[in-house]
């Protein structure tokens, strides 16, 4: 019997209807396209916050001992909750395939023939299941601790402090037995890939280069991908395939976590190498700040070694071994702790070199990259004796310029390409264009943001989950389907999810190109008799080479 209670306390016909539009809402257009799976998983999850919203609502009105309905209104409110709910159900799965078609054909994919609409169905209907159970097993729990303040405190605030008191629960073994040993081992899995060295990866042996044996870095502390950053570094031959004049290998020098045991340690190790292997002494030098694992886009930073014959010096330390997201929820400040060193370290020494003879400065970053260089970046302290310029790409929605440029833009201009000021300071990019424009002449600093229109976590933001992201006005970037439609709650979740597999399709979403990096960097440094057919023929030669990864 007590079973049966509690399955009857947990139907209700409203949150039956809510939890269907939701799973089907879910199904619509979004920035990315999905696998059945991917939506099938996203649809439940939906469905079930939803329902759970509906049964709130119901739980508010009780409380509020509003009239429900009796007798034969009950079972007729029953029959078009269910006739509605078949409705929307057969419709949305429909649709399915044409609505996943319409991302797929804005970020270039071939349509499918089939979204595959049982198979959804049944898993979402599966995972749907297992969430209703979970919460009806919390409620259960929550009712238990109701009744026994019941005999302490008055009813009404018995159930409110149950409530709160149950969350706690869940949060604290959710995030003290679950989250936090995954984040251990996950940490050691990401810590014990960086270890390993590549036997294709070789150790340089020219002393002038980071990692060799004359280095002040040892090689096997540098990281898997600071290792494959300095190994992999265009040589004067494939240099010389875009110039025809001198030519240079950059320098390169990368400091790996366990290369000292603080940031302070790690940024000066890194500014006493630079020193060391001639960093000063080129035309121009770059700080570049990795995602999460220590990675770097060779797209970013080989595509400006050609177009400067060489003549390049770039420097970078890792702050943590996981990837961007998991690094930004177990210890967020690390990786802007490091930039901040790196950058205060270099900007430092370099002030005090001679303005005639010393490099020209830029900072770089992609995604989290973007976010801690963008973090740490003095731009007041630095305006009496400025760098020359930065170039940030797949910025994150909260990255501390992108948010202020595109949340102050020049009325009219969109928000996924938004024009600031004058553009003398900072003009926004996608594949499609936008650094030409009513600008006025670049002034001492150039900066410049790489942004795909259909990249999620760029256009992420949490108040899309009770209104339209401005990115969804008209006109839209081509990249992102005219058919996307804004729901409360549900589109906050497609981005959430969008964000996951936002490196699947090259040029959209999160996956930045080589091509792309090279209109931004040729408007940041604007190399010597650069032209629309220097940088065609650049172009061509980095899509020979393929994707970064």
């Amino acid at each position: 019997m007590a079973l049966v209670q509690v399955i009857r306390n947990g139907l209700s016909a409203v949150s039956l209807v809510v939890a269907v539009s939701c799973f089907g809402a879910a199904l619509t257009p979004s920035l990315m396209p999905r696998d059945p799976l991917v939506q099938a998983a996203l649809a439940a999850v939906a469905a079930s916050l939803g329902y759970e919203i509906g049964m709130l609502v119901r739980s508010l009105w009780r409380y509020l001992e509003i009239p429900d309905f009796k007798g034969a209104m009950v079972w007729i409110w029953w029959a078009l909750a269910l006739a509605m709910s078949a409705g929307i159900l057969i419709y949305s799965l429909s649709k399915a395939a044409s609505w996943q078609n319409a991302t797929r054909a804005a970020v270039d994919l071939p349509p499918l023939d089939t979204a595959a609409p049982v198979y959804i169905f049944a898993v979402g209907g599966l995972i749907f299941l297992g969430l209703w159970i979970f919460f009806r097993i919390a409620g259960v729990i929550r009712r238990f601790v109701a009744r026994q303040l019941d005999r302490v405190l008055p009813r009404k605030v018995g159930i409110v402090l149950s409530v709160a008191l149950v969350g706690w629960l869940f949060w604290a073994l959710i995030d003290g037995a679950l989250v936090r040993s995954a984040f251990r081992a996950a940490d050691a899995s990401f810590e014990a890939a960086d270890i390993l060295i590549e036997p294709d990866v070789a150790q340089p042996q020219d002393p002038l280069k980071t990692g060799s044996a004359s280095s002040l870095v040892k090689w096997h502390e540098m990281g898997r991908w600071g290792r494959h950053f300095v190994a992999t570094a265009p040589t004067i031959e494939e240099i010389s395939e875009f110039q025809s004049g001198p030519v240079q290998e950059p320098v390169r020098v990368y400091v790996g976590r366990r290369s000292a045991d603080t940031a302070e340690e790690r940024a000066k190790l890194a500014l006493e190498e630079l020193i060391r292997v001639g960093g000063f002494d080129r035309s121009t030098l770059v700080v570049m700040v990795p995602v999460g694992t220590g990675w770097m886009d060779p797209g970013a930073h080989d595509t400006l070694d050609f177009m400067l014959s060489g003549d390049v010096a770039t420097v970078s330390v890792q702050y943590s071994y996981l990837t961007s997201v998991l690094s930004l929820l177990a210890h967020p400040d690390y990786g802007v702790e490091q930039s901040r060193k790196l950058f205060d370290m270099v900007y430092d020494y370099w002030t005090e070199l001679p303005k005639d003879t010393r490099p020209e400065f830029y900072v770089h970053g992609l995604s989290q990259g973007a976010f801690n260089s963008q973090a740490t970046l003095p731009l007041f302290d630095m305006l009496g004796d400025p760098i020359q310029g930065a170039m940030w790409a797949g910025s994150p929605f909260f990255s501390r310029y992108w948010s202020e440029v595109r949340d102050h833009r020049n009325p009219g201009s969109p928000a996924w390409r938004p024009t600031f000021g004058n553009g003398s300071l900072v003009r926004v990019m996608d594949q499609y264009g936008g650094l030409d424009g009513d600008f006025r002449p670049w002034g001492p600093i150039r900066s410049v943001f790489l942004n795909y229109g259909s990249d999620p976590i760029v256009n992420f933001t949490f108040d899309s989950s009770v209104r339209p992201p401005a990115w969804l006005n008209q006109p839209r970037a081509p990249d992102v389907s005219e058919k996307l439609s804004w729901f409360p709650v549900v589109t906050m979740l497609q981005l959430a999810l969008d964000s996951m597999f936002a490196l699947d399709v090259p040029r959209f979403g999160h996956y930045y190109v080589a091509p792309d990096y090279i209109d931004a960097w040729a408007a940041v440094v604007e190399p010597e008799g650069w032209s629309p057919q220097r940088a065609e023929e650049l172009k061509d030669i980095f899509s020979r080479r393929g994707p970064a990864f």
